[in-house]
């Protein structure tokens, strides 16, 4: 395709951002974990390619969006499930204008287009078709997704953002049903770019599934607990889709001979040779999406500089119809002081690399329990806690210290009657770290996962959540810092919802 613009910079080990015009909404930003590596032995370090959504001083007029609200009326949804998703959509819709596309699909043996998409200024004929459902019937989700798809592409166009909101409170039990499934599925709607926000209500619904639809399709993932807490989460969603400034963003990696491209942390690429290649769906203001690429750097000699990767960042604005694209040289400088290779390392990539590992760690644990090898989960979690702990005292950092916390809860009830909210609340919580989706709803997966209590750990000035101590469990993490106890919090409410906001 036919590139709008094409920008070159160099970047010499630190931060290089690229300038942004006044109206560009997207500034794309290139950084390495060590700026400075060893001359004469390898290493391994990382490359961090984010794309930053802008807030603009002067807000500009929005692009038309192209939405499908995709309802469960299985049977499970009766009573205040259907009576609080109903009043959520038609709350959720009061957001949208004239030029705005809606469509409202329902699913149970079979899905329906009850709203075929229309504009909003069918409003009213709208509302009452969704004050109109009732519950019934099954649950076949994917025919309920793939209608929405169909939809969608009625009136889709490049200048619109087109988003599916899926609403479940079950397993899928009618059709394609497996979470690997929905991730192709969603695999395949991203290349469309079509994103999907799943939304899973109450303790039933398949969370592995749900989470796998929305994480391919670089969409948004909720769960919630309460059918009250519908309407502000349809809100707060159809924020995000109002806020959309760019999509199609494409990230493209090349390393040059001896430096090898080991993996991406947290997200789906494609590694061939030494070419990483990785997509992203949609970007909204305030919110970074990063590429987090882990390489093997050879041994050198003396001062002279390393490539670490050229650098290719594609994306399109919302009133273009041609990409931007960006081109960068990553370079390391090359000492012979190990001192100086740690103390020019960049915390802030640091701290994502642990967040990432940590997420890694935690699907491992949560795959081992559904298993039934619940003793290896808990040592799995466990020890996931310890590093995590350790490392948010190093590295100063909350989010690391509350990640571990989270372990610790999830491995300290693998057994119990709350697993369920607490392996949701966890999912979901490492959903937002490997899409870069966060939401000030966040302090939820906290009071689910923490307990509520607020201590001051060693070494940090901030206050944050943290579960009470036990009688019994302890986890070293060895010297210093010293020994850390926990256990798990003592109640369980609210919301756990991933949606889009500022970015790390």
């Amino acid at each position: 395709m036919k590139t709008q613009f094409i920008l070159s910079i160099l970047c010499v080990g630190g931060l290089l951002a690229a300038p942004a015009s006044a109206a560009d909404p997207v500034e794309v930003r290139v950084d390495l974990a060590h700026p400075k590596i060893p001359a004469q032995k390898q290493y391994k370090t990382y490359l961090k390619v984010g794309l930053v959504g802008l807030q603009q001083k002067e807000k500009p007029a929005r692009p038309p969006v192209n939405v499908t609200i995709v309802l469960d009326r299985s049977g499970s949804m009766s009573g205040p499930k259907m009576e609080h998703a109903r009043q959520a959509a038609v709350e959720a819709l009061q957001r949208l204008g004239g030029d705005d596309i809606v469509s409202v699909v329902t699913f149970d043996d079979g899905a329906e287009s009850v709203v075929p998409a229309t504009k909003m200024t069918n409003r009213d004929d709208i509302v009452a078709a969704i004050q109109k459902i009732t519950p019934r019937g099954r649950t076949a989700l994917f025919a309920g997704v793939s209608r929405a798809a169909e939809e969608l592409r009625k009136f889709k166009t490049p200048q619109m953002v087109n988003r599916i909101v899926l609403l479940s409170d079950g397993m899928a039990n009618i059709g394609p049903s497996s979470a690997d499934e929905m991730g192709r599925y969603g695999v395949s709607l991203a290349k469309e770019s079509i994103s999907v926000t799943t939304l899973g209500l109450g303790l039933d619904y398949n969370e592995k599934l749900l989470a796998q639809l929305a994480q391919h399709s670089d969409g948004n993932h909720a769960f919630i607990k309460e059918p009250g807490e519908l309407a502000a989460v349809f809100t707060e969603e159809f924020g995000d889709i109002l806020s959309v400034v760019a999509q199609e963003m494409q990230v493209k990696i090349t390393c040059p001979e001896g430096v090898r491209p080991v993996r991406v942390l947290g997200r789906d690429a494609s590694i061939r040779g030494s070419t990483v290649e990785v997509a992203m769906n949609q970007l909204r203001a305030g919110q970074e999406k990063y590429v987090l690429l882990e390489v093997d750097v050879p041994a050198g000699t003396g001062s002279v500089p390393q490539l670490i990767g050229d650098v290719e960042v594609s994306y399109r604005r919302n009133d273009a119809s041609a990409p931007k694209q960006v081109v960068a040289h990553s370079l390391a400088t090359r000492v012979t002081d190990d001192r100086a290779v740690e103390s020019s390392a960049s915390t802030p990539i640091l701290v994502e690399v642990a967040k990432q590992i940590g997420v890694e760690k935690q699907m491992i644990a949560v795959k081992l329990t559904d298993e039934g090898k619940t003793k290896e989960a808990e040592k799995v979690f466990l020890e996931n806690a310890g590093t995590l702990q350790m490392l948010g005292q190093k590295y100063r950092s909350p989010d690391l210290y509350i990640q571990g916390n989270a372990n610790v809860t999830l491995g300290l009830n693998t057994t119990s009657s709350s697993w369920q909210t607490y392996r949701n609340a966890g999912q979901t919580m490492a959903n937002l770290t490997m899409t870069q989706n966060g939401s000030a709803n966040n302090a939820s997966n906290v009071n689910d996962l923490n307990g509520g209590q607020a201590v001051n750990v060693p070494a940090l000035e901030s206050m944050f959540n943290r579960p009470s101590q036990p009688s019994e469990l302890s986890i070293k993490l060895g010297a210093p810092p010293s020994t850390i106890i926990m256990s798990m919090p003592q109640s369980s409410s609210g919301t756990i919802i991933l949606k889009s906001s500022g970015g790390r």
